[in-house]
Order: C-alpha cells, then structure tokens, then sequence
C-alpha cells in the first residue's frame, strides 16, 4: 500500500466571515498524480499555501511528507517543491547560475550540486541554454528551469500551479511526459492545480473539482461521470436479431438511463462503462453482434455540467 504524503482534515482558512476552505478532507499518495481543479476563488491558491506553510489555517490540520507545515516548515520545504504559475529566476544570471543559487539556499554540498545541476539540464532539454541568461530565455524555457529548480533537492511532493499555462503544444506534451516520468519511474507525488482540463485527464490518477471552499466531487474521470448524473456513458451496438427481449435486458442493465433502437443500431446511454454487460446481453439474446463503439464524457464535460447544474 503506497505511503500517503499528503493527509488533510477538515482543513479550514477563514477570513472574517469568509471561508476561502470550508472543511477540506484530501489524501495524496506516493507516485499519485491528483488533478486538483475549480474556478477562481474557489479556494484552490489557499489550500496551496496551507499545504506549503505560508498560511496557517483557521481549523482543521494538514501534514505533508508526515509533517505540520507550520511547526516544521524546513522539514516540509525539504520535501516539498513548489512551481508556481510565474516562475521567478534572476534574469542577467545564467540558468547553471540560478540553480547553483538554489542548491546553495538548500545547504546542498557544491560537489554533489554541479553534478545534480548537470543531470537535471540534461533531463529538461537545457544543455545547450546553460550559459545564457534567463533573461533571454522563452516562456518554456523559464518552465524548464523552473522544473529542474523544484527538482533539485530531490522531492518527494511536487506542487505544480498551472505548469502549462503559455507553453506551445510540443512544450505542453513534453511537460506532460515529465509528470508522467516523475510518478510513474520516479515515486514523486504529483499535485497539479490547473484550469486546462483536457491535459488534467491525460496524466492524473484522481481529480479533486473545488467549489466555494470543498471539494465537491473527487475520483477517477469515470466516478465522477457516475456521480454528475446521466449521459456520462454512450454506446453505439450494431445488432442482427434480438427483440424485445434484448431491450429490456439492456434497459436494466446499472446506471442505463435511455436505451433506443433504430433498425440495426442500439443507443445506450449510462453512468458507468457497461460495455461487458451489454455485449453479454446481445449474445445471451441469440442475436449477432456486428461492432460496438463507446465514448467517455470527457473531464471537461463533467466539470461544464456540476457548474450548469449549480447555477440552474
């Protein structure tokens, strides 16, 4: 079982009457990538600073790597590396110079710097841009070094706030690659807080949606297609044969909504991926499966429809 590296309770931050979180329960294991997405000022930047220790909370307690940020901040800022949205570097010094900065700030030994500094511009694709000054360098190369930065002193908790935001489509995929690697290869817990949805789903194992302070729906894309309702599942079957029969059998089938049939051509509409059951169905009928083909709701389409469904 993997070891959990971020265990909020009731996390709570008030401010005057106003309750940026509201009782925030979240858990965080090792190599999990958890997608943790909301509109502005639902409470999103402010769990963040919890989390980091740059703001104590009103109630409630949040250990991260096993420690309180705010009684053991150096223990926490060990383990923890942190990309904010605008990544800051000392433009007229070079990014060798920027991340020997960092390493010195982290009492990390000279020797063993230079050559983590030397692994860590190799793996972001920045050998060739050592020497030049951050001033000079792109938005994505700014991304780059920032995440050679966060990973410098070795993390076992990697906090990324909207890491894609004005990166090209090769810089996207690329960054998106790397939180692959760093779970997947590397065991580093990966906390994404981002607005772009579509790269969420592509690299996180669970999704946490933020709502006025909570955390309203939490899981896999597909539990939170069963928890927004029905229409998360489509399913086209291509039938020779069956009947009535075959209707109801799939009719009945959990979390189906809307079964309907035009001539050869059977429409399922569910909470949940019923694939197998369905296809059981159309063979325990006597009828001849000819083909099937499924869509998802996308992660998207199920945060579009929790917030349509808040404000109708």
């Amino acid at each position: 079982m993997s070891e959990l590296l971020v265990e909020a309770d009731g996390l709570v931050k008030a401010y005057g009457d106003f309750l940026a979180v509201d009782g925030l329960n979240l858990r965080l294991s090792e190599g999990e990538v958890y997608g943790f997405l909301g509109p502005n000022g639902s409470g999103k930047s402010t769990t963040i600073l919890m989390m980091l220790g740059l703001t104590e909370p009103t109630a409630g307690g949040v250990k991260v790597v096993g420690h309180d940020p705010m009684r053991e901040p150096l223990e926490v800022k060990r383990q923890v590396g942190y990309l904010p949205e605008s990544v800051g570097f000392y433009g007229d010094m070079t990014g060798r110079e920027n991340l020997m900065y960092t390493a010195d700030l982290n009492n990390i030994r000279l020797s063993d710097a230079k050559a983590r500094i030397d692994e860590l511009l190799g793996m972001v694709d920045l050998v060739e841009a050592t020497n030049q000054p951050v001033g000079q360098y792109s938005r994505g190369m700014r991304q780059r070094l920032g995440l050679a930065d966060v990973l410098l002193k070795r993390p076992r908790v990697i906090i990324l706030d909207d890491p894609t935001l004005g990166l090209d489509p090769t810089g996207i995929q690329w960054l998106l690659g790397m939180i692959e690697d760093l779970s997947t290869n590397q065991g580093i817990s990966v906390f994404l807080s981002s607005h772009q949805l579509h790269e969420v789903q592509q690299v996180c194992h669970r999704v946490g949606i933020m709502s006025h302070g909570k955390i309203v729906l939490e899981g896999t894309v597909a539990e939170l297609t069963e928890q927004t309702g029905s229409g998360g599942f489509g399913l086209v079957l291509e039938v020779l044969g069956g009947g009535d029969e075959l209707m109801t059998a799939l009719q009945g089938l959990p979390t189906v909504t809307t079964c309907t049939r035009v001539g050869n051509e059977i429409v399922v509409q569910s909470g949940g991926d019923v694939r197998g059951q369905a296809t059981a169905a159309v063979v325990a009928s006597g009828a001849l499966l000819l083909g099937a083909s499924s869509e998802n709701r996308t992660l998207e389409d199920i945060y579009l429809r929790y917030f349509a469904g808040q404000e109708s």
